[in-house]
Formats: structure tokens, C-alpha cells, sequence
């Protein structure tokens, strides 16, 4: 099977027929090779435009989601990134292809070690793995040209906020945890201005944490 082959078609039929047009997102998705963050039983569906099952209750996102996310960030090269919820790790790769150094964080230890495995054998030394509550961003490294949340939340968290750059813009989804969020865009001007955007109507799985939805019993 041609993952390559599979790879190209979804950048044409998936990405740049909806409107991705950054060159450095769809650059990066032509390289990130999916068929290695999901199941082996899903691989050869990996190229699906859709969301695909890792196990422990989460997936991996469909390829235009994540696409849309990283050029919502408005990247050009050389940023320092956080990410909340690592999952497969996918996203971690595509926005390891542009930025300089990419943090994210996974609740979920055994898919926190599984994606660090995966994305040390590929290469991306430029992306730290941490297991933790991502709600609360991760201050140590703070702080950030861009932060990308992978889950719904009800709000967004003050502490990503206060994580960010002065100019430095963070993407989540926001709304209920059983149904659609909208994608919303926050950018960070002086002190503690934020400006939001509200992008498109998206659907992912809940965020938990301390700033998020209550952690299950």
C-alpha cells in the first residue's frame, strides 16, 4: 500500500479543495507520515477523512481539523508551541514541520508514552512529552507564540492565556462537552487585553482537568 500515494491525495482532496492554503502547514502535512500514529489495525485507513480510534477513550483527529488548527496558529517559522493533549502525537509532528520547539502535554500516561516512542523514532527531537494536567497549560516554559488545545472545553483557561506572548494567539474549542464547540481564537495584546474570534463549529472529545470538565470517578 502507497501511504505516500494515500498522503498526497488527502493534501488535494482533503486540505486544499476546503481553503488550506498556508504553504508551511500543507508542507507539513505532506511530510508527517499519520500512517504511524494510529493503530496498525487503522493503518490502512490512516489517509480516512475522519477521526480514527488510539484506544484509552481518544482519537486522532481528522487530517482538515488538524490542518485548520495549526494554520489558525499563523505560524511562518521558528516558534515555541504548547499543545494540549498530545494523543497520537500527530499534531505534535505536523507542528514540529514548522515551529522551533513544540511542548505538549497528555493527562493520559499511556498515550503521553506511546507518542513520545513514536515521535523519538521518527525523528522530531524538537518535541517534548509531558504527562499532566494541560488545562493548566505548563508555565516552566512559558511563555508561548501559540498554544493549540486538542478537546473541548467550557471556557477558555486563564492559565493558557496567561501563558502566551504578548501577540502570541491560542486556539481552542469551546462549548458542551456532549455536543458541538465553536473553535475559537484568542490572540493576546498589552497586558491583559485578549482578543477572541470565533472560527468554525467544531466537535472533539472534553477536555479535563482542574480548567476544563471534572476529572471522571
Amino acid at each position: 500500500m502507497s501511504f505516500k500515494r494515500h498522503r498526497l491525495r488527502m493534501i488535494e482532496d482533503q486540505l486544499a479543495l476546503r481553503g488550506i492554503d498556508d504553504p508551511l502547514v500543507l508542507s507539513a502535512m505532506r511530510k508527517v507520515p499519520r500512517e504511524k500514529f494510529v493503530p496498525a489495525i487503522e493503518r490502512w485507513i490512516a489517509y480516512r477523512d475522519g477521526p480514527l480510534p488510539i484506544g484509552c477513550g481518544q482519537t486522532i483527529s481528522q487530517p482538515y481539523i488538524v490542518a485548520l488548527m495549526t494554520e489558525a496558529l499563523g505560524l511562518k517559522g521558528g516558534e515555541k508551541v504548547l499543545e494540549i493533549g498530545t494523543g497520537s502525537g500527530y499534531a505534535a509532528a505536523v507542528l514540529a514541520e514548522i515551529a522551533a520547539e513544540v511542548i505538549t502535554v497528555e493527562r493520559v500516561a499511556e498515550l503521553a508514552d506511546r507518542a513520545s516512542r513514536v515521535l523519538t523514532e521518527l525523528g522530531y527531537k524538537t518535541v517534548t512529552v509531558v504527562t499532566g494536567d494541560g488545562t493548566k497549560g505548563y508555565p516552566k516554559r512559558a511563555p508561548y507564540d501559540a498554544i493549540v488545545v486538542t478537546a473541548g472545553g467550557p471556557r477558555v483557561p486563564q492559565p493558557l492565556c496567561d501563558q502566551l506572548k504578548i501577540g502570541g494567539r491560542l486556539v481552542i474549542p469551546v462549548g458542551p462537552a456532549e455536543t458541538f464547540q465553536t473553535l475559537v481564537r484568542v490572540t493576546r495584546g498589552e497586558g491583559q487585553d485578549l482578543r477572541q474570534e470565533n472560527l468554525c463549529e467544531v466537535r472533539f472529545v472534553p477536555l479535563v482537568g482542574q480548567e476544563g470538565w471534572n476529572l471522571p470517578r
